[in-house]
């Protein structure tokens, strides 16, 4: 399996949301299904069933983020020796045609967050962004027409 490029602070999250579901919301789920089993009659019992449901999400939650964790190629930007080219966990500062400045984290595809400056690696922009240097402009196609930027900044943080 093709390892996934993710940041030190996403593989962190993930490591920090499968210790919480390993040590509090799987033994939670346990004692709900015993307290529902304690009820009697499990064909007709709406409890047993839907915690039932709920350990199979935490179960099926684990195993994703374990195999995410086993593929993760964990990259720290600071570390990176990019001279100034936008990279994997590069921060860009761009400008668009209309003057406007926005700053965008190039990260793994679970760390992607638009309204937190974070996008993913496989977006157009990142695809267009990535090899590119400050003071260059790239364009990219989206669902509204081609978008032009100008790269004001690249930073590693």
């Amino acid at each position: 399996m093709p390892k996934t490029p993710m940041t030190k602070r996403g593989a962190e999250l993930l490591r920090e949301e499968l210790h919480r579901l390993k040590t509090i919301e799987r033994p939670a789920n346990s004692k709900a299904i015993g307290e529902a089993r304690a009820h009697g009659d499990l064909s007709e019992n709406a409890e047993y069933h839907a915690a039932r449901e709920r350990a199979g999400f935490i179960e099926g939650r684990i195993s994703e983020l374990e195999a995410k964790l086993a593929n993760a190629q964990v990259i720290d930007p600071k570390l990176v020796d990019a001279e100034g080219r936008c990279v994997f966990g590069a921060t860009v500062e761009v400008e668009d045609e209309s003057g406007d400045a926005s700053t965008w984290q190039i990260v793994g595809e679970d760390e992607a967050d638009i309204k937190a400056g974070r996008i993913s690696i496989s977006s157009p922009i990142a695809r267009a962004l990535i090899g590119k240097e400050s003071g260059e402009s790239v364009e990219v196609q989206t669902p509204g027409g081609v978008k032009r930027y100008e790269i004001m900044d690249v930073r590693y943080e």
